[in-house]
């Protein structure tokens, strides 16, 4: 039986080849699409390097400072910290436009619960925080169980959030005196050091540390694989046995907490707790700092890396404008055609795996 059998003989001439898809024959353009599309932190990552170096040849060595870059990073701390909460959402094809002023209301309640009332600090942060999960758990809810779209959803949450911030609150400001007598706690990320010549703060530690988790958790946990899996296409996912609805439901309830986390880095940002920042476009700033670092708006691709990059992108070009006294105008503009320039790319990207 060591011999070769008679029916065997017939494949002797036979192609012993395998299937084996030939990307040496790819055009150079061909190949830049398919790494771009398996690294998508890579186009923000390219895009903010180069605009470190076109205004740093424009602007001049002071620019390049430490103190000019370390600025930049505690410019961007509290949009990178809400970018970071958009992009679970996004990632999932949804969006959220109300954590923004869920942000704000969660600072409200820390302020009132640590001033107004004299609770401890650690429990007025915490019930922030509770406040700021409940929202994205009702948010999650409707999403998934009530089968609502997301945008319509967040739109009249963002609404209802935005009243009760202001009825609560009466609009009335908490003064950055007053935080530093009674709750100095709530000022922990304006607390600044030197790193070399640079000055850090800690909420510039908390944005980079956050993100690194969720990069972590998003790669290389199965809680992270069914988000990007739900959001790629959420039939496929419920299919393959992923619990659909509570990976949306933790999706925004996460989303929800990491805002309060964004309202105590605000507060100490800002020194006092205004309830009219509600009106400011952070739900703007959070979603052009997504899409400008590549996170595709249907859902299911990108890195949050890419998140982080974006919201630099955004703070260099403010930086260096307002360094060249150009018109505020212009940043407008330019953050317009970088939105506008990242869902190109991003459609572009998505053709290799079509």
């Amino acid at each position: 039986m060591t011999g070769t059998q008679e029916f065997e003989r017939v494949l002797d001439g036979s192609d012993k080849s395998v299937a084996s898809f030939e990307h040496e024959n790819l055009s150079l353009i061909k190949r830049a699409q398919h790494f771009l599309h398996s690294t998508p932190a890579a186009v923000p990552l390219i895009v903010l390097v180069l605009a470190i170096v076109i205004f740093g040849i424009t602007i001049g060595g002071r620019f390049f400072s430490s103190y000019t870059l370390t600025l930049i990073l505690q410019q961007i701390a509290i949009v990178g910290i809400l970018g970071a909460a958009q992009t679970l959402v996004i990632l999932t094809a949804g969006i959220d436009l109300s954590i923004g002023v869920i942000m704000v209301i969660s600072a409200v309640i820390m302020g009132n619960v640590a001033i107004t009332y004299g609770i401890p600090t650690p429990i007025a942060v915490a019930a922030g925080m509770l406040v700021g999960g409940l929202c994205g758990l009702l948010n999650g809810f409707l999403v998934a169980y009530m089968k609502l779209p997301p945008f319509i959803v967040t739109l009249g949450t963002w609404n209802i959030v935005m009243a009760t911030n202001f009825i609560y609150s009466a609009n009335e400001t908490i003064r950055d005196t007053d935080v530093d007598e009674k709750a100095p706690l709530l000022h922990l990320f304006a607390v600044s050091f030197k790193l070399g010549s640079a000055v850090l703060t800690l909420g510039v530690i908390a944005m980079v540390l956050l993100v690194l988790v969720l990069w972590y958790v998003l790669n290389h946990t199965a809680w992270g694989r069914h988000v990007y899996a739900v959001g790629d296409d959420p039939e496929a996912a419920k299919l393959s046995g992923i619990q659909t609805k509570k990976v949306l439901l933790t999706v925004y309830a996460i989303s929800g907490v990491i805002a309060g986390l964004a309202a105590w880095v605000s507060i100490g940002r800002n020194g006092s707790i205004s309830p009219s920042s509600a009106v400011t476009d952070f739900n703007l700033q959070a979603i052009t700092a997504t899409v400008i670092g590549g996170i595709s708006l249907f859902g299911g691709r990108g890195s949050i890396l890419g998140t982080l990059f974006g919201a630099m992108i955004v703070g260099v070009v403010s930086m260096g404008l307002n360094m060249l006294g150009a018109d505020p105008q212009w940043k407008v503009l330019l953050t317009g055609v970088l939105i506008i320039a990242a869902v190109a790319i991003d459609q572009w990207i998505r053709k290799v795996s079509v």
